[in-house]
């Protein structure tokens, strides 16, 4: 099923941009990279993708903007949206505007795949198996609201109602998995 398939991984994270390519690239995968919107809408236009990887917030063209230009170039291709500041409403309107699936950050090319297997078969790639845990849930809201905050840790604390080193050791774990 995934051969001589293409993918277009769009994010502003060189380094995760770089590493999501390569494991396509080892699953057999032509993928090709572009590290902002107007990039990726370029490369669509010469080549359009079976699979587009899109993340929500990039300097420039929003991901939403990608989404909706994307889906308009050729309402064939699978998108899935990538976000580290997943919410519900954000998802709907990246549905809405052509995008098949919405995950969180940090999502790996296993579960972009199982994702883009599920759609491609006709399932629902949102059952109830892909709940977020609570704990996941709660790291991306401390995300969200450190960088809302730019980064200032003590702000974020006051905000979220922590004690600064206890917001501190929550962001020294890992993210918890979905």
């Amino acid at each position: 099923m995934m051969e001589d398939k293409s993918v277009l991984v769009v994010d502003d994270d060189a380094i995760f941009r770089s590493r999501l390519c390569r494991a396509f690239r080892d699953r057999g995968w032509d993928a090709v990279d572009a590290p902002d919107g107007g990039e990726a809408l370029r490369l669509a236009k010469v080549n359009s993708p079976d699979l587009a990887v899109v993340d929500l917030r990039m300097p420039g063209i929003s991901g939403l903007d990608v989404v909706r230009e994307l889906h308009e170039l050729d309402d064939t291709t699978c998108i899935i949206m990538l976000t580290g500041f997943g919410s519900i409403a954000t998802a709907v309107i990246a549905t809405k505007l052509g995008a098949s699936h919405f995950l969180t950050k940090p999502a790996d090319a296993d579960q972009i795949l199982n994702a883009y297997r599920k759609l491609v078969e006709g399932d629902d790639p949102g059952a109830p198996d892909a709940v977020p845990s609570l704990a996941r849930v709660e790291w991306e809201h401390i995300q969200r609201v450190l960088e809302d905050c730019g980064g200032n840790i003590s702000q974020a604390a006051k905000l979220l109602g922590l004690h600064r080193r206890s917001l501190q050791r929550k962001l020294l774990k890992y993210p918890p998995s979905a």
